[in-house]
């Protein structure tokens, strides 16, 4: 391999991932990662709550990428060259043991990102990446013999024979791919809450139920559907089911300006008739007790409560008092309650967007533009995103390692058989 200087632009998850599995294959090269902030990797920081949720317990390829509602096409021949089970063990190699919880999510044995943090930097290191922090690109110029020129803010002029784009959802990262010829993708957000703004809701603020059916209505179109976990907030409805209904309709809520129409059933595991007759043998059984105290199936008491005053029944009113034209109401709001979305509320610290560098112009063997020579891509600068649970992450890892090895190669024809570096 000849020696060579490759530049990554962006110090997060898959700039650092792309730089270290650069270094390793080609010692001889130069790698030096820009980042424009004086801190790297801020985002596997404060991600999962401070514990970094580093990937996700699916390791077939064909069912990991389900879990993108943009890029899972493109991504199917990229996992099966890295994808979860190669992180596992990549982090594995580096002494850093990863766990698997309940619901699929892989974290550290920490529970700290902090582990996740120094292993990348301590990775990159030891591999001779070259750590410029502070270092805002301003612009690329492409030069002959397919060579580039990266301008940075304070004027300095650095040239590379290779390079990599890893600036997540940055504007400047989406300037600088259109600069050099690529088309992107309008960038919105994805992975959001929903704002609700009806005051007895909220009032329920801290109640879950597991699992709830959710259909999302945005004008004539109501395809979308997540059954999970629904969390209500302080300011409307929060959850895994929520999260993922944000993410696969992302554009759509954004074209509505995030007014829709939430559909919740609140009991996914029994069918209306079902319902209806669990309501009916409560009337029968306990005909004198009140409904407000008596529930005829189980949700949370105070949900119970709010849901039966939805359609008009008070606290006084009695199960042998209610009227069949109420309860065909109550078995309606329980099954397919109508809740107005009027806004999105930010799910903790964590930002994604869908949007980005258009995915047919990247060949998804080596990461590299089919646009322009020596130019890769990884990460959220692609128009790819997943939904909550590691794989946001994942895409990161795999875009960034594939990115990396085809750089060190130098070839798009070259065999990308995962090896794990040690």
């Amino acid at each position: 391999m000849l020696p060579s200087k490759i530049v990554v632009v962006g110090g997060g998850a898959a700039g650092f991932f792309g730089a270290i599995a650069c270094a390793r294959v080609n010692p001889q090269a130069e790698v030096v990662l820009i980042e424009a902030s004086r801190q790297t990797l801020a985002k596997v920081s404060i991600s999962g709550g401070g514990r970094c949720n580093v990937t996700h317990a699916c390791f077939e390829a064909h069912e990991l990428v389900q879990n993108y509602p943009r890029g899972g096409k493109a991504l199917r021949g990229a996992f099966a060259r890295f994808q979860a089970q190669d992180t596992v063990a990549w982090f594995a190699a580096q002494g850093v043991q990863l766990k698997t919880e309940a619901d699929g999510r892989m974290f550290p044995i920490t529970d700290s990102s902090e582990t996740i943090v120094n292993c990348l930097m301590n990775a990159a290191q030891a591999a001779g990446v070259e750590l410029l922090t502070g270092t805002a690109v301003v612009s690329i110029k492409q030069l002959l013999g397919n060579q580039f020129e990266i301008v940075c803010k304070s004027g300095e002029k650095i040239k590379c024979d290779r390079l990599l784009l890893a600036t997540g959802s940055s504007r400047i990262g989406y300037q600088l791919a259109q600069e050099l010829g690529h088309h992107i993708e309008s960038p919105v957000p994805s992975l959001f809450t929903f704002n609700i703004s009806e005051a007895k809701l909220r009032a329920l603020a801290g109640i879950s139920v597991n699992p709830a059916r959710l259909r999302l209505c945005v004008g004539d179109q109501s395809a979308l559907e997540q059954t999970g976990p629904l969390l209500i907030t302080h300011w409307g409805l929060s959850g895994p089911a929520v999260l993922k209904l944000s993410a696969w309709g992302a554009r759509l809520l954004h074209e509505h300006h995030y007014q829709a129409t939430l559909l919740v059933n609140w009991l996914p595991d029994f069918s209306q008739e079902q319902v209806r007759q669990k309501i009916l043998a409560v009337k029968n059984e306990w005909g004198k007790r009140a409904i407000a105290l008596h529930r005829g199936v189980d949700l949370p008491h105070r949900l119970w409560q709010y849901i039966i005053a939805r359609v008009g029944i008070t606290t006084d009113d009695r199960w042998a008092e209610l009227p069949n034209k109420t309860l065909n109401l109550l078995v309606q709001e329980l099954t397919l309650g109508k809740y107005l979305i009027n806004g999105k509320g930010v799910f903790k610290e964590e930002f994604v967007t869908c949007g980005g560098v258009n995915l047919k112009e990247i060949n998804f063997k080596t990461m590299e533009s089919k646009l322009v020579p020596n130019l890769y891509f990884a990460g959220e600068i692609l128009d790819i995103d997943g939904v909550t649970g590691g794989f946001n992450f994942q895409s990161a890892w795999t875009t960034g390692y594939l990115a990396g090895t085809a750089m060190a190669e130098n070839s798009a024809d070259t065999n990308l058989k995962v090896k794990i570096q040690n």
